[in-house]
Formats: structure tokens, C-alpha cells, sequence
């Protein structure tokens, strides 16, 4: 199997530390490091007096105080949400509480509102609304003073992923859609790898060369069309691939996976196999594989 891009897996960060990464731009880190959150959440703050916050991060004291004594007296306008993972999200009760600030994202409607779900990484959640004040689809713009964001609606990640334009300045934050440390989990049912794909192209488009992207996990990616491009290439890759092992008879995504990951951490088998099952979704909606029954990790898949 082919390489895939070339990962930055430094990054220049202390937690509880902020750190200016362009004129108005300072990043906080949380401290929730893991195989899905890399060195943990990033947290932006943007502006000089008049403030916005992109993604307040997970459930932790310690980063909810730094966030607050990094604002300190002034004035929090938005809160913007990249997307609604908990780990960029869980945060928001309590940083709304303490500052009054309105939330701005896509927005999202629940499957089965209160009931418990897993995520990719195994861990338990409350599938739960998120109903922002402000409503932000594609190209809609938030503003203050010295600062305007324009929303890039990114689904593929997530359905409701938002990357967002700094205007005037060449810096992108993008979420968890395209990071510098690692490619972005695809996992289904709310992951989609059609949209992942149209979403990266849809970035490739932009005229991004002099630009920079802050991600939600990871150091900053310059040369992000770069990265974009090779990030299509790897997923189309990865994709021939998957049909290649379909087409000589390791039939299910529970085979595929361990030849299309080597040495896989054990950790990452379920985020893998979610992968895999979202190219095979990808390769059933183009007309390439169909499937006998519902769709799972144990179903055999064929080649039409």
C-alpha cells in the first residue's frame, strides 16, 4: 500500500499557556491528549478588545480558567463551533454561564435526542440538539470589532463541520477537517466520505497559497493546499485499495481492515473499521460494490 501524507507530529504548546499564532490570533490547548485528539483540543481567541472564541473545548476546569483569565475583562461577543464532537464542545455551558457570550455554528438535530451513544474512540456520550443562537451555513458571516469570519460548511467529519476564513488576514481554521498530525476520522453513520471528498475539494478550489491553517488538534499547516491535495490522493488510494481486497476475496470490512492498516494500535481497530466502512459506503453509492443485507463490519461485499 502507497504512503500517505507527510504528518507533522511536533507542536510548540504548554497547556494553560496562551500563545500567539497571528496578529490577534492566540491559541489555548486543553489538556485531553489522545490517539483522536492528538495533544488535545485547540481553543482560538480572536481580537484585540472585542472578542470571539472558536471551539471552547472539552469539560476541564483548568482550561475553562485559562480560557477566562486569557479573555479577562474583555468582552466575549461569539462563541463559534467548528463542530459538535465533545471534545470541542462540552465546554460551552460553562463558558457561556460565565461570560454571556452568544454560540454561532451550523447546528444540529440529535438521531435519538437523550439516548446514549459511542463514539469512534469507544467512549460514551447523550446524543443531544445543539441549537446555536446564531445559525451559520455556508458563506455566512460573523463580525465585531476588527475582526469578520466567513463559515465554510466542511461536512464529512461531521455533518454540521464548519471551517472559518479570517478575512483580510490568509488564516483558515479548519477544524478537524484537514489537520497537519493525522487524517481526519470518517466514522458512519454521522461521518460521510462523499462529502469528506467534495469538502477537500471544495478547500482545493479556494485560492489558499499564501494561507494557514489553525486546525482543531495539531500545529498550524502551512502549505495547506498542499496537504489538501495529498489528502485526496491518499483517500482515493486507500479507496482502490479496499476495492482491490473486495475483488480478490477478503470480502468484509472485519478482513480488510488488518490489510489495509499494518501494525495497527489496537486502540484504533474501531476507527479503522469505521474507515473502511465509510469507503465501502463510498464505493456502494458510486455502483462499484453492493452488499447482500444491511451493512456491517461482518458483511460480505462484492464486486458488481
Amino acid at each position: 500500500m502507497a504512503e500517505g501524507p507527510e504528518f507533522r507530529t511536533t507542536m510548540d504548546f504548554a497547556y494553560g499557556v496562551a500563545r500567539e499564532l497571528a496578529p490577534g490570533v492566540v491559541r489555548l490547548v486543553a489538556n485531553n491528549p489522545g490517539p483522536f485528539t492528538f495533544k488535545g483540543t485547540n481553543t482560538y481567541i480572536v481580537g484585540t478588545d472585542d472578542l470571539v472564541l472558536i471551539d471552547p473545548g472539552p469539560s476541564d476546569e483548568a482550561h475553562l480558567r485559562a480560557i477566562l483569565a486569557t479573555i479577562g475583562s474583555r468582552r466575549l461577543r461569539y462563541v463559534l463551533i467548528t463542530h459538535t464532537h465533545r471534545d470541542h464542545i462540552d465546554a460551552l455551558p460553562a463558558l457561556i454561564a460565565a461570560t454571556g457570550a452568544k454560540t454561532a455554528g451550523f447546528g444540529r438535530r440529535a438521531a435519538a435526542p437523550g439516548a446514549r451513544r459511542r463514539s469512534a474512540s469507544g467512549s460514551e456520550f447523550i446524543d443531544q440538539d445543539f441549537v446555536p443562537d446564531v445559525r451559520l451555513e455556508h458563506g455566512a458571516r460573523v463580525a465585531g470589532d476588527g475582526w469578520a469570519l466567513t463559515a465554510i460548511h466542511t461536512p464529512g467529519h461531521a455533518p454540521d463541520h464548519l471551517c472559518f476564513v479570517l478575512e483580510g488576514t490568509g488564516v483558515l481554521f479548519s477544524g478537524d477537517h484537514v489537520m497537519g498530525w493525522n487524517t481526519s476520522v470518517i466514522a458512519p453513520p454521522e461521518g460521510s466520505m462523499a462529502d469528506y471528498m467534495r469538502s477537500l475539494e471544495l478547500l482545493g478550489q479556494r485560492a489558499d497559497r499564501d494561507c494557514v491553517y489553525l486546525p482543531g488538534h495539531g500545529g498550524r499547516v502551512g502549505e495547506p493546499q498542499r496537504l489538501v491535495k495529498a489528502f485526496l490522493l491518499h483517500r482515493r488510494m486507500r479507496e482502490q485499495a479496499v476495492l482491490d481486497c473486495i475483488r480478490s476475496g477478503t470480502n468484509t470490512v472485519k478482513a480488510i481492515v488488518p490489510v489495509i492498516y499494518r501494525d495497527l494500535d489496537p486502540k484504533l481497530t474501531n476507527a479503522a473499521s469505521l474507515s473502511v466502512l465509510a469507503h465501502v459506503e463510498h464505493l456502494i453509492s458510486r455502483g462499484l460494490v453492493h452488499c447482500d443485507s444491511a451493512l456491517s463490519v461482518d458483511r460480505a461485499l462484492f464486486v458488481v
